[in-house]
């Protein structure tokens, strides 16, 4: 990752998922407040097919097998991967041959950086849309001052496992894929600036998103999720929510590492970050084990940064977090449209005070709501005891997903509920209601979807 940065305020996610399956009591009284938030058909979600389920589980041993092989690599070129040295173009050699093996049509692009030749590796996988590419990619290069195992072998090792996982599976997604390891990032993203200016405005068009992978092996790790584009962000949380592991938004890379050069080309884009220089929190440490008081990579841009700077467990789910994101977002659409509405759009809730809602809007569908329908809440609330939560059907009728409770002191609702909601039509505004009944304890509803 690169030094210069911009910040912005940080913000707590967690994932969601439909993990639980509640049963829901009889109907209540009906009414509500006006409906405050916007709705919309969630993408990711109507993405999760067939195929995104059949992602497939990437070894450990295979990503740490690549990153043992930079680690030689740096080892025999003077300690180092960096830009204008010989261990990067050693490092951009034993990649192109494991993709050039795997059947992708390999491009090496040259620039220059610094008074040296840099290089950007592009690997493109045979079919797909052409007019609808989805990327994904990570900076090859190390600093100067050690191996760069870490930051970023960890990225670029993960990425061409993915890479040669869609090989292994002979994968034909509806989009066309290409994988992208950077030169020069750690000099101010000069690789991935000069590859995104070099496009024409037709090829930038065609390019539907671009998924980036800078540290995701940290030893002290978090889980980040970049939250730039709503559909990326929402399928890395899906898959995190599915083994139970707590996101929270991306910070300390905005405008450090690859990505930038995208989103600045007003390209869409998301990724994933175990975190770098920053210091874990006691309740992040809470949440995610580690140690707090500690930074995440105590050896960030150090010659530390080798084999023994990793953290496998974290390399390990990214790397599937990885492939599934490559498998979701690259698949045409499998589920029916409309099956699936969401909204993400944050509702405060007052402390102690009135009730507030979020609205769904379905339409399209005839006749009534299923006997089965999901309702899947993620309400972030630093007491969960003090929430009462129902759903609203178009008509007003309150359905009780939640009651208050005195000695239920956790934070957050993170669930699905079921809800027999077939006397209600279909069609119409549904809204999730939140009320706080006791003081001293804050939150947010931060999404919520209804499944038909």
């Amino acid at each position: 990752m690169s030094h210069s940065a911009h910040r912005r305020t940080a913000a707590a996610v967690l994932a969601l998922a439909g993990l639980l399956t509640a049963a829901v009591p009889a109907t209540a009284a009906p009414g509500g407040p006006p409906a405050s938030a916007s709705a919309s058909v969630s993408g990711a979600a109507a993405a999760t097919s067939t195929a995104a389920l059949a992602a497939p589980d990437i070894p450990l041993a295979n990503v740490k097998a690549h990153l043992s092989e930079l680690q030689s690599i740096a080892g025999a070129n003077g300690g180092n991967r960096a830009h204008g040295r010989p261990g990067y173009k050693a490092s951009l050699d034993y990649l192109k041959a494991k993709l050039d093996a795997a059947g992708f049509t390999t491009t090496v692009q040259q620039f220059t950086s610094s008074g040296s030749t840099g290089y950007n590796l592009i690997a493109d996988w045979p079919g797909g849309d052409p007019d609808q590419v989805l990327m994904a990619g990570g900076h090859l290069d190390s600093v100067s001052s050690g191996p760069g195992i870490n930051d970023n072998g960890s990225g670029s090792a993960g990425v061409l496992e993915t890479a040669l996982a869609v090989s292994r599976a002979q994968l034909q997604p509806a989009k066309h894929l290409r994988f992208a390891w950077w030169g020069a990032e750690e000099l101010g993203l000069v690789g991935s600036r000069y590859y995104v200016g070099n496009l024409s405005s037709t090829d930038r068009s065609k390019i539907s998103g671009y998924l980036n992978f800078d540290m995701i092996g940290s030893p002290n790790p978090g889980y980040f999720v970049y939250d730039d584009d709503p559909v990326m962000e929402q399928t890395f949380k899906d898959f995190y929510a599915g083994i139970g592991v707590p996101t929270e938004i991306e910070t300390e890379g905005d405008g450090r590492s690859d990505h930038a050069s995208f989103k600045n080309a007003g390209i869409a884009v998301g990724g994933l970050f175990t975190g770098a220089g920053r210091t874990k929190s006691t309740a992040q440490a809470q949440k995610w084990g580690g140690t707090a008081g500690q930074a995440f990579d105590r050896c960030y841009h150090s010659s530390c940064d080798t084999t023994s700077n990793i953290d496998d467990t974290a390399l390990d789910r990214n790397s599937d977090a990885m492939a599934y994101a490559v498998w979701t977002l690259s698949a045409g659409s499998t589920v029916p449209p409309g099956d699936v509405y969401e909204t993400t759009e944050d509702v405060a809730i007052p402390d102690n005070g009135a009730a507030v809602t979020s609205p769904v809007t379905v339409s399209g569908r005839t006749g009534n709501a299923p006997a089965a329908l999901k309702v899947g809440v993620d309400i972030k609330h630093t007491w969960r005891g003090d929430l009462v939560v129902d759903l609203l059907a178009p008509d007003g009728t309150a359905y009780r997903l939640k009651d208050s409770s005195g000695s239920d002191s956790a934070d957050n609702v993170i669930t699905t509920y079921t809800v027999n909601a077939s006397g209600e039509t279909a069609d119409g505004t549904w809204q999730l209601r939140v009320q706080d009944v006791a003081r001293y304890d804050t939150g947010y509803i931060d999404s919520w979807r209804l499944t038909f």
